[in-house]
């Protein structure tokens, strides 16, 4: 209810507006009464009326005096009507000029007081709409107290009058869910409730609130009774709108229909538990009455699940994998997996990929695609988008994982050089440094061949002959000693194979040296 003062010197005006004016019907009562400007300023300060009836000529502080003081208190906000005789109307039109909405002459017509009270009453809710559907901080906090049933007793009838809610009134709250993925498209709530200006129509209204952070919830509000249809109807319309304006994948979790703003809680609380089921549903409208009955599935993915898909990842085997996770997916709608089971099982999923990652020397900065998705939660997505981005995390996790085994591969063959190097003169061979390196002998020669352009027999021989060149120069140890001591068990397979890489036995070798020894110290 509106509330009204009346402010007249004159006792019997007072009370025959109480007789003169159907106040229930204007949606309005009368909360007090003044016969001066000075106790009507002080009686405004207390009651903090909606509406102001005041004559001009009273003693003390008189209208015009009255409407100046208000204009300067911060917290009153009123519509003005004067009622003034004949001779005060060059007051009446001062009075205008400081903002009053009307004035009537005495004596007062019941019907152009009634007229000019409806023009004052839709004024007031005309400003209060618009205050709630602009982007105000104290609004939108009004709105959430209401859906989520934390407005106080003696605040009710007000917050009803606000939203223009009375006893015919239904209403149904929808959450609003902009699906764009790993893009993170940001939406406002101006925007979307400048795009659904046009469903408002005389026995509908609709208002947007930030419900939570990110996320919007429209309250759809029914003045009148409404046709069965009309619900469903606002929300196809709704949804078209929004995902054909937006360019984006839109979801929309609907409540019920309530028939009153105490049970606007119950419709936001069905709202929020049909959003729960946006994995388990097909379509972008999600109503509560379609799946109040169906239970969810709540656990996660186990681990004998996940290693197929691991096992696919490292075997390189794309085609595997896209078939495990189209079934995975397919398993998240047809079991109804909540939005908590899905991303704990791709965390899982996850976890897993990064532990092979580690163990091969790799980092989670070389997969930023899947630490993104572990990042995010599952608001913005759909079952559509969430399984695009996953197959495009796992292909990257692929590569990577390929990219680390190449390397390993060469951090293998550079360790395996090494050890050649250090210990040529020993009787090492092909197979027993692969099976040292817990490899395959030929993976092994394949590798080596590759890694340095030389067979593995090949660059063992030659550190030998190099090794035995050295120790016929600076010793005078036998054919068969110097065999021994590189590595040759027979030493005269060992004088065929210096020959082969020198072009002269070991022996012409040492006597070689021996003569241009002697010429240069003639």
């Amino acid at each position: 209810m509106l509330k009204v003062l009346l402010v007249d010197d004159e006792m019997y005006i007072r009370k025959g507006m109480h007789e003169l004016i159907d106040w229930h019907s204007l949606g309005m009562e009368i909360a007090g009464e003044a016969e001066n400007g000075l106790e009507a300023l002080e009686k405004a300060e207390c009651l903090q009326p909606d509406v102001i009836i005041t004559d001009i000529r009273m003693p003390i502080l008189d209208g015009l005096e009255l409407i100046r003081a208000v204009e300067k208190s911060p917290t009153l906000e009123p519509v003005f009507i004067i009622i003034s005789g004949y001779h005060d109307f060059k007051y009446a039109q001062q009075a205008i000029r400081y903002g009053v909405q009307d004035y009537i002459l005495k004596p007062i017509d019941d019907e152009e007081m009634t007229a000019t009270l409806q023009k004052a009453s839709n004024l007031i809710r005309s400003r209060r709409k618009h205050v709630f559907l602009a982007e105000d901080q104290a609004s939108r906090i009004m709105l959430k107290d209401m859906i989520k049933g934390q407005i106080r007793e003696e605040d009710e009838i007000r917050y009803a009058e606000m939203l223009g809610i009375t006893r015919q009134t239904s209403l149904m709250i929808v959450l609003f869910e902009l699906q764009t993925g790993s893009e993170n498209k940001k939406v406002t709530l101006h925007q979307v409730s400048n795009l659904l200006h046009a469903l408002a129509d005389a026995d509908f209204d609709l208002y947007v609130i930030e419900e939570q952070l990110g996320r919007l919830a429209l309250i759809f509000l029914w003045k009148e009774p409404y046709a069965q249809r009309q619900p469903e109807d606002k929300i196809q319309s709704a949804q078209k709108i929004l995902s054909e304006q937006l360019g984006a994948d839109v979801g929309l979790y609907a409540g019920t229909v309530v028939k009153n703003m105490l049970e606007a809680p119950r419709s936001y609380a069905e709202a929020e538990e049909a959003s729960k089921h946006k994995f388990a549903e097909a379509g972008s409208v999600v109503r509560y009455t379609e799946v109040k009955d169906k239970p969810l599935y709540v656990f996660n993915l186990n681990q004998e699940e996940v290693d197929p898909l691991i096992l696919s990842l490292e075997e390189r085997n794309r085609v595997a994998c896209h078939a495990i996770v189209h079934d995975m997916f397919n398993m998240f709608h047809s079991r109804r997996f909540s939005p908590q089971a899905v991303t704990g099982s791709l965390l899982r999923c996850i976890t897993g990929i990064l532990a092979v990652v580690h163990e091969m020397g790799g980092t989670d900065a070389g997969l930023p695609k899947l630490r993104l998705l572990a990042e995010h939660g599952q608001d913005g997505w759909n079952l559509r988008l969430l399984k695009e981005a996953f197959l495009n995390a796992l292909e990257e996790a692929e590569e990577y994982i390929a990219q680390l085994r190449t390397e390993q591969s060469k951090g293998d063959i550079n360790k395996i050089k090494r050890y050649i190097d250090s210990h040529y003169t020993e009787n090492i061979s092909l197979k027993s440094i692969a099976a040292r390196f817990y490899m395959n002998p030929v993976y092994l020669g394949r590798l080596f061949r590759k890694s340095y352009n030389q067979y593995f027999n090949e660059y063992l021989l030659n550190l030998r002959i190099q090794e035995a060149q050295k120790l016929l120069r600076q010793t005078d140890l036998r054919m068969y000693e110097v065999a021994a001591r590189i590595g040759f068990q027979n030493a005269d397979y060992f004088v065929t194979q210096f020959e082969k890489i020198v072009n002269m036995t070991p022996t012409a070798y040492r006597n070689l040296l021996k003569e241009d020894g002697q010429r240069g110290a003639q």
